[in-house]
């Protein structure tokens, strides 16, 4: 009897034995499947703000150009500052979830998780319904098909909230800034001066635009191009015959080779350069946070560059070509000989010629991407909005200024003065504004 207990003792604490040991591979197996899942979970989140689309930032530009572009209320020129508003606002919203580089104006970081993706969409939508309300519509629609490619969760719901306030930081900054001061430019027309001219004979285009604040410089005057030449000098001269022969609309100097260049960089800067930097995400293989940061280094930097353009123009407020040779019995120089009938190839456009807007758009652009990608090759692709279909390519940025700076003269729209003195203020611009803005920090993403 006492052998049978003991038997069956002994083979209950085996079954005892077994079941934990059946307990404790369950519950072992338990911890190891929740661990796994809160790894992938981690991994996941990780990797979706890893491979945020860099694409967003390209589709959220080219959005904002045409949404820019088809404001009646706005002219050609503030779209440049408008544009800079809104890449100033997704690059913080950017770094300020992914890190990397410095912010410009908002120094908040984002919450572990956040999209970067959702916070760019955002940024650039509220900026850009705070400043063409009218665009509401469109705008919205294109804000919900961006974020309908991102899946609902905390990730996204933060992106949106950060980028929110990152535009709205940004909308705070330029409030009183000096938008649509009531400026007119009121120089008396004398020799050298500009006034309205033909065939539509209209004011100034946004003379106030020369007074708004910078977004990265210290002043509209940081920069500033000397004064142009005299009518009565040896420079004057020399750039007055060379756009009276190469630059009138029935040129028999101008080869086809040249009208072909002139042409060419004829249409609408912002849209030309606007469509290259765009590319350049695909080009140079740039990720979320690298294409913000290029958009935001270009567009602030034009943007300041144009102030700086527009304010000399206001200052100087020096005559047009079509005025000058027309007129060039009144300069008091011996050596320009008038023509009355004198039309240039391009209509000129509704602004004092020196220095050139154009000019300092293409010298913005390819200095800043030399000194931002550190590199001599540009890999530009630019196409005309001028002439459709037409495309050029260019690797060497001064080769692409050298062009822009004669198209300009053979259009018969600039002196050959103005166009060079833009391609200086671009040059010694975007050395500034990169060596002080958009700098690498050591930072880590984990917050």
């Amino acid at each position: 009897m006492r052998a049978f207990i003991q038997g069956s003792s002994s083979s209950s604490t085996r079954r005892r034995k077994a079941h934990l040991r059946c307990w404790l591979a369950a519950f072992t197996a338990a911890i190891l499947l929740a661990t796994l899942a809160t790894g992938t979970a981690t991994a996941a989140t990780e990797a979706s703000t890893a491979t945020d689309d860099p694409t967003v930032i390209t589709d959220w530009n080219e959005i904002a150009v045409t949404t820019l572009l088809g404001d009646t209320t706005k002219q050609l020129v503030e779209d440049f500052l408008y544009l800079g508003f809104v890449q100033a606002a997704v690059y913080d919203a950017v770094v300020g979830v992914e890190g990397r580089y410095a912010p410009y104006r908002f120094h908040a970081h984002a919450p572990h998780g956040t999209s970067a993706q959702a916070a760019a969409v955002a940024a650039a939508h509220k900026v850009l319904v705070t400043y063409v309300p009218s665009a509401q519509a469109s705008l919205d629609a294109a804000y919900a098909a961006s974020l309908a490619k991102l899946p609902d969760g905390k990730a996204k719901t933060r992106g949106i909230a950060f980028g929110t306030r990152a535009a709205d930081n940004l909308i705070r900054l330029r409030a009183n800034d000096g938008r649509n001061a009531p400026i007119l430019f009121t120089q008396p027309p004398a020799p050298g001066v500009w006034r309205p001219t033909p065939p539509a004979f209209l004011p100034m285009s946004a003379p106030w635009m020369g007074f708004v604040t910078p977004l990265l410089v210290r002043s509209a005057t940081q920069f500033a191009p000397p004064a142009p030449p005299a009518p009565t000098s040896a420079r004057y001269t020399r750039d007055f015959n060379q756009v009276k022969a190469l630059g009138s609309l029935t040129s028999t100097e101008r080869t086809a080779t040249q009208t072909d260049t002139a042409l060419f960089f004829s249409g609408n800067a912002l849209v030309q350069f606007h469509a290259a930097l765009r590319d350049q995400v695909t080009v140079r293989h740039l990720d979320i946070v690298d294409a913000a940061r290029m958009f935001a280094a270009m567009d602030m930097s034009l943007a300041d560059a144009e102030i700086s353009v527009w304010h000399a123009k206001y200052v100087y407020g020096y005559w047009r070509p079509i005025t000058a040779i027309n007129l060039a019995d009144t300069d008091g120089n011996p050596a320009t000989v008038a023509d009355p009938t004198w039309v240039p190839l391009l209509t000129t456009p509704p602004y004092p010629d020196y220095p050139s807007g154009y000019n300092v758009v293409s010298s913005t652009v390819s200095h800043g991407l030399e000194d931002l990608f550190r590199t001599g090759h540009l890999q530009l692709t630019l196409s005309s909005t001028a002439v459709p279909g037409v495309v050029r390519h260019y690797d060497s940025g001064r080769v692409l200024r050298r062009d822009v700076v004669d198209a300009r003269v053979w259009l018969g729209i600039h002196f050959r003065f103005a166009d060079t003195a833009s391609r200086e203020i671009g040059r010694r611009l975007t050395a500034w504004t990169l060596d002080h803005y958009f700098q690498p920090i050591h930072e880590s993403k984990e917050r």
